[in-house]
């Protein structure tokens, strides 16, 4: 990592966050600390321009003992929890030449800030209460328990919701009788656009997030799933029922039984139901004494109704049915005090954290640049650049708030910062479509009120914005809140002829095939808006050639736009919650490429108009990446492929028989390199202060002061131990006898010529044994090889029960933006290239002859165990080659050789013996490729083409 890195990324989405920018009173970033950004939120006073950091001990407190109980390994938790836990933590390992995380259960790993949120929960539930002591997390006063998990916009709440679901679930069925879990969910929205974007977590769904991300360990558990009862309802299914005045017969008002049969359908025949609401921070039980003006909750975005209505339905249906508990999933979950127009309450009840600051710098979301400076006069008091918060300046705030009408031009400063900034998108709007890109970025303006909006819009429309390419008024969407909101609640609204004439054009240009058009055109006026609001930015959907958004007020939650890249602010922004919110719709990223060091690469977001304390200051000579991100493309199992289909056993392991009496060839034994580079024998350490360190107080840590902790006849009985406990299943002669064995196996491999140390100083004795000690799995795993190698009598292979034969077909379709090219000879659409050599081996195999179908094993499950370092892993092999002979050929194609290689090669070469040996799926062979030019005269090799 480079000292000075040129983003504000700085560390990996699926590690703990080990550092963090940070800090001044001001909010102005000073340096990268070691050590995790300690729970908190900001509370900004724009009157006075004063900023305060107010800690969540709790929070951090609770970090803490959830540390302590992951270190210990989950003690308390139910076999159900385990092998979640244990599968949800499954990530592989980090390939830097490839730039991907391999050998795992999923393509990507869980995000840590997911890991962390739903172990809080189930440390909560399941912990012995030795790790929760003193530990008290307040309720909001009501008679069911609420807990929240406070997740920053695009750090995965969805998938949290999954991981939810699943724990609880699962449990639920295997524990009936446990009070902790209930499989009865009811998931409650702010509207129906997240409701629609949920839909993905019914397990039963074609498409859910389950089998996405493989959430279940194995097809029983996933199975056993599919018994969830869930039900996914918007807020305003919670309001209680109007009362009929005309009606003939007086009903009175609905009844608590009557409100929970209506309201919950097919679950209202279940008991003790667990409660998840997204977007909780609507969803509040405010306190009588406790006075909030409806110009407070706005600046929150909160509707009063919508957050008393919420709690109050839900309390009855606690009434009829018991809520066992709460999860709210919130990336604000604030509540108004009602003391001052600047403040705001935390909810009590967080669990967990993970803010917009830890978000930006873990890559997960767009980094957001605001305005510092440009060449005019800045503000008169603040000596900011008058673009950084427009709506302060009171030549802006003063037009804007007037009833104007839609022909009246915009402030003068408003139509400059367009300009700026509509440029900018323009240039990027350019470089995206030179990319590659069929979707364009977005410019969102979020203003104050409907005359506002209509304003800009005629501004862009009527082609008063300079900047060409901007005047599209088929690609220009402005937002009627007052139409949207009744989109959102499924209620009818008043036709607007001439709003009905603008979305006309929009669908009519939208470049969707006609009869999806007509469709359209047939549905009334607010769902024609919220299907334009959903699908921006979304490939054969109705939004997805919209370039400009102009919204009053917010959009609403759920809004997943990845390709807005501009946003305009022209309100008032009075609290830093609002800013957030608003930042929020531009911050979900497009692409998530990595670097070599496993960080996400930078997208980015330009910000006018939205003050916002997070702002990057490039040093000098620093540069910033800014290219578009890249556009996906799908990778398919073709249909009318199926010739070209390649099976494979799905092989869990492989047993080895071995002779009663071991003997070792040692001349045929490779020697192994243990290079002290790799393993530290002392430290320094310094105490430090805030990330300073005392080089002064420095100290010395040796461990060859510690030589009678490594006595070599106690290291030989270890490493024996470790052999012993591999093999001890796998020999059928006496157990003493094998043990015995191996202890004279591993004393002479300590003792021959075969372990070799490239330095003179560390030939020591002493540091040998020091080496060997903190090398031990190597050591052992290198002799164990051998051992198998040369005294199997018998190799018998154990299929996965539940999928004993892979192939190409089973793959599921993903995305991709990396370069890909179409193919003809694969049953896979497509293969990625993840470098230029890549590219070699997949020409080859699309022309020479003797091959007859291949596929680059990306996403097919043909994984190969191996044991390194005494845990076992996956190898994943590079490519399946179907050749002419009836040969099916392993190649992988590797640049470098180590040990860890070797021990794939030994793994693969086992694989191969016993596939052949057993039969049924055709002869099998591997190999290995060091050097591109070689590729061709290996697969001709094996095709039984003489060279």
């Amino acid at each position: 990592m480079s000292e000075t890195p040129s983003s504000l990324i700085i560390n990996s989405p699926y590690l703990k966050p080990d550092r963090y920018w940070d800090q001044d009173d001001n909010g102005k970033m000073l340096s990268i600390q070691t050590g995790r950004r300690p729970a908190a939120y900001e509370l900004y006073d724009t009157r006075t321009n004063t900023r305060r950091v107010e800690k969540l001990e709790r929070v951090n407190a609770i970090r803490e003992r959830l540390d302590s109980w992951r270190d210990a390994g989950w003690p308390g938790v139910t076999g159900v929890t385990r092998q979640l836990l244990e599968h949800w933590h499954a990530r592989g390992e980090w390939d830097s030449d490839e730039k991907r995380w391999s050998g795992g259960p999923r393509q990507y790993p869980l995000y840590f800030c997911q890991l962390e949120a739903i172990e809080a929960l189930i440390w909560w539930l399941e912990a012995p209460q030795d790790f929760k002591q003193g530990i008290f997390l307040p309720g909001d006063g009501g008679p069911w328990e609420r807990i929240c998990s406070k997740m920053a916009t695009g750090s995965g709440k969805t998938s949290l919701m999954a991981l939810i679901i699943t724990w609880q679930s699962l449990n639920a069925i295997h524990y009936p009788k446990d009070a902790r879990y209930s499989k009865a969910v009811l998931i409650v929205t702010p509207g129906l656009t997240v409701k629609s974007r949920l839909q993905v977590l019914y397990p039963g769904n074609d498409k859910n997030v389950y089998d996405e991300f493989r959430l279940c360990p194995n097809e029983a558990l996933r199975q056993q799933l599919n018994q969830a009862e869930l039900l996914i309802e918007n807020w305003h299914t919670l309001m209680p029922l109007k009362e009929q005045d005309r009606s003939v017969v007086k009903k009175g008002r609905e009844s608590d039984e009557a409100f929970t049969r209506r309201v919950l359908g097919g679950l209202a025949a279940r008991k003790d139901l667990i409660v998840i609401n997204d977007e909780a921070h609507h969803a509040y039980r405010k306190p009588a004494e406790i006075k909030v003006s409806k110009k407070d909750a706005e600046e929150l975005g909160i509707d009063l109704e919508e957050a008393t209505r919420w709690i109050e339905g839900l309390d009855r249906i606690h009434k009829t049915r018991r809520i066992r508990r709460c999860f709210d999933l919130s990336a604000t979950p604030f509540a108004p005090t009602g003391k001052t127009n600047t403040e705001a309450g935390l909810f009590d009840w967080i669990i967990s954290d993970f803010g917009l600051n830890d978000a930006i710098e873990a890559g997960l979301v767009k980094t957001p640049r605001i305005v510092v400076r440009d060449d005019a006069l800045p503000n008169a008091k603040s000596y900011r650049s008058k673009l950084y918060h427009l709506y302060r300046e009171a030549e802006v705030s003063q037009d804007l708030n007037r009833r104007a009408a839609v022909v009246d031009p915009l402030p003068d400063l408003v139509q400059k910062a367009y300009a700026i900034l509509a440029y900018d998108w323009r240039e990027t709007a350019q470089a995206w479509a030179d990319s590659g890109h069929t979707i364009p970025p977005v410019l969102l303006t979020v203003c104050n009120r409907t005359e506002t909006a209509a304003r800009i819009e005629k501004f862009f429309t009527g082609g008063d914005c300079l900047i060409k390419g901007t005047q599209a008024p088929e690609k220009t969407l402005r937002v009627d809140s007052r139409v949207l909101e009744k989109a959102e609640r499924g209620e009818s609204v008043t036709k607007d002829a001439d709003y009905e004439v603008r979305l006309t054009a929009i669908i009519e240009a939208s470049g969707l095939p006609p009869d999806k058009v007509q469709d359209l055109l047939s549905l009334k006026q607010q769902e024609q808006l919220r299907a334009l609001v959903d699908t921006v930015g979304k490939r054969g959907q109705p939004g997805q050639q919209l370039q400009n958004v102009i919204s009053v007020a917010m959009l609403s939650e759920g809004w997943d736009a990845a390709n807005v890249t501009h946003i305009m602010g022209l309100r008032a922004f009075t609290s830093q919650l609002l800013c957030e919110q608003v930042i929020g719709r531009g911050l979900r990223r497009v692409a998530y490429d990595m670097d070599e060091q496993g960080l996400l690469l930078p997208e980015y977001v330009n910000i006018f108009g939205v003050p916002l304390s997070i702002f990057q200051e490039i040093s000098e000579g620093g540069e910033i990446d800014i290219r578009p991100p890249k556009p996906s493309v799908r990778v398919d199992v073709e249909p009318d492929r199926n010739h070209l289909e390649i099976r494979w056993p799905n092989i869990q392991r492989i047993d080895a028989v071995l002779r009663p009496e071991l003997i070792l060839d040692w001349q045929n034994v490779e020697p192994l390199t243990l290079d002290p580079m790799q393993t530290p024998l002392n430290a320094e350490v310094a105490p430090s202060l805030t990330g300073f360190a005392n080089l002064a107080m420095a100290s010395e840590i040796d461990l060859e002061q510690a030589l009678e902790d490594f006595r070599l006849q106690n290291l030989i009985f270890r490493g024996a131990r470790k052999l012993y406990l591999q093999n001890a299943d796998s020999f059928s002669g006496d157990k003493q006898f094998l043990a015995i064995q191996l202890i004279r196996i591993v004393e002479q491999f300590l003792n021959s010529n075969k372990l070799h140390i490239p330095s003179i100083w560390h030939q020591d004795p002493m540091r040998k044994q020091i080496l060997f000690a903190l090398n031990m799995d190597t050591v052992v795993g290198h002799v164990n090889r051998f051992v198998r190698l040369q005294n199997t009598e018998k190799l018998e292979a154990v299929f996965d029960e539940l999928q004993p034969i892979g192939s190409t077909s089973s793959m599921r379709s993903w995305l991709t933006t990396k370069p890909c090219q179409v193919t003809e000879r694969s049953q896979i659409s497509h293969v990625v290239y993840d470098s230029a050599w890549e590219k070699v081996v997949a020409d080859l195999c699309e022309k020479v002859p003797q091959v007859v179908a291949w596929a680059k094993n990306d996403h097919l499950d043909f994984v190969i165990r191996y044991l390194w370092r005494g845990s076992s892993r996956n190898f994943v092999p590079d490519y399946l080659i179907r050749l002419n002979n009836g040969k099916t050929l392993v190649l992988e194609v590797k640049g470098i050789d180590d040990e860890r290689n070797r021990m794939k090669r030994a793994a693969m070469a086992v694989w191969i013996k016993t596939v052949n040996e057993q039969g049924g799926f055709g002869q099998w062979c591997f190999d290995v490729v060091f050097e591109p030019a070689r590729t061709r005269d290996v697969i001709m090799q094996h095709a039984g083409i003489a060279l």
